[in-house]
């Protein structure tokens, strides 16, 4: 019998080809992959790395009539939610810190809301105030995290317990916290616009037994700081009144580049674009130290 062996040759010929096209460039091809991987990894194919960015103070409050005043307040610049070009980020060891004392001691209604990458290496007050009334100083961060969970909480209400949330993976989270002072006073604690928990009690201290109050973002006690946060930050705001849960949604739908959304309760707002200034036109800068801004940090975030 007559065994054909053209075929076998020509199958063998292929073979031999594709091997050598291998052997040529397969190198080329993981190196490529590698780099691609690394660019994906960079966000360079994100499509947040090319929607528009705000450059620092392109939104800010206007006040006719000075801090604090209500008249004729209106928002002026680009105030369209457009993604911040900056970000703080924090790296365990530097913080931004001022001074709210004529409003945040006295048991007011209040809200803090903030965007914050939340990770595995996360850990640290996100937003507060330090308090020190004679005797030694207390820290009160409102808002915080430990490893994927979220903390919100007051002094004197839930001091000992903090409402905690754990969020289902690493990304940029709002989380948001108001007291209410009716009845015997209510806070409630919100991530991503979402209500997650509530607790009640009364606010702990009244300026008439504190010596001073300090705001801090991403550490406490800024003389003698002993707790610092670690990752990103981003469009701190903070309100003399208790937001309803709707004008929490809303601002979460704003998007991270949101404005204020309360003019008339505004008190402070810290959008961290390039700087630590106060954009509600009631001068409450921030005094920066050591924090870096950096503006490739849209990984992880997804507009709601």
């Amino acid at each position: 019998m007559k065994i054909h062996t053209k075929p076998l040759r020509k199958a063998s010929a292929k073979a031999q080809s594709a091997m050598e096209y291998l052997m040529t460039y397969g190198w080329a091809i993981l190196i490529i992959s590698v780099v691609l991987a690394a660019l994906f990894q960079l966000g360079v194919f994100n499509p947040m790395t090319f929607a528009p960015k705000a450059p620092p103070g392109s939104c800010q409050v206007f006040r006719p009539n000075g801090p604090y005043t209500t008249s004729f307040i209106n928002l002026e610049g680009v105030c369209s939610g457009e993604l911040p070009q900056y970000v703080a980020q924090f790296n365990g060891q530097d913080y931004i810190y001022g001074s709210l004392t004529s409003y945040f001691g006295n048991n007011n209604p209040l809200t803090a809301v903030a965007w914050a990458y939340i990770s595995p290496s996360g850990n640290g007050p996100i937003f507060g105030v330090t308090s020190c009334p004679p005797g030694g100083c207390w820290n009160m961060p409102f808002l915080s995290e430990n490893s994927l969970t979220v903390f919100g909480w007051i002094w004197g209400v839930n001091s000992n317990n903090p409402i905690s949330y754990n969020v289902p993976y690493a990304g940029w989270y709002m989380l948001a916290i108001t007291y209410n002072t009716s009845g015997s006073g209510t806070e409630d604690f919100y991530v991503n616009g979402q209500l997650v928990g509530s607790a009640s009690g009364q606010y702990g201290y009244t300026s008439g037994t504190t010596d001073y109050w300090t705001t801090y973002i991403g550490g406490d006690k800024p003389s003698g700081v002993n707790s610092y946060y670690n990752s990103l930050i981003a469009n701190v705001q903070a309100y003399s009144t208790n937001l309803t849960s709707s004008q929490i949604q809303a601002l979460y739908l704003e998007g991270i580049g949101g404005a204020p959304i309360d003019l008339q309760h505004l008190i402070a707002w810290w959008p961290l674009n390039g700087n630590a200034n106060d954009y509600s036109g009631n001068g409450n800068n921030g005094q920066i130290n050591n924090v870096n801004f950096v503006g490739n940090w849209y990984n992880g975030y997804t507009p709601p």
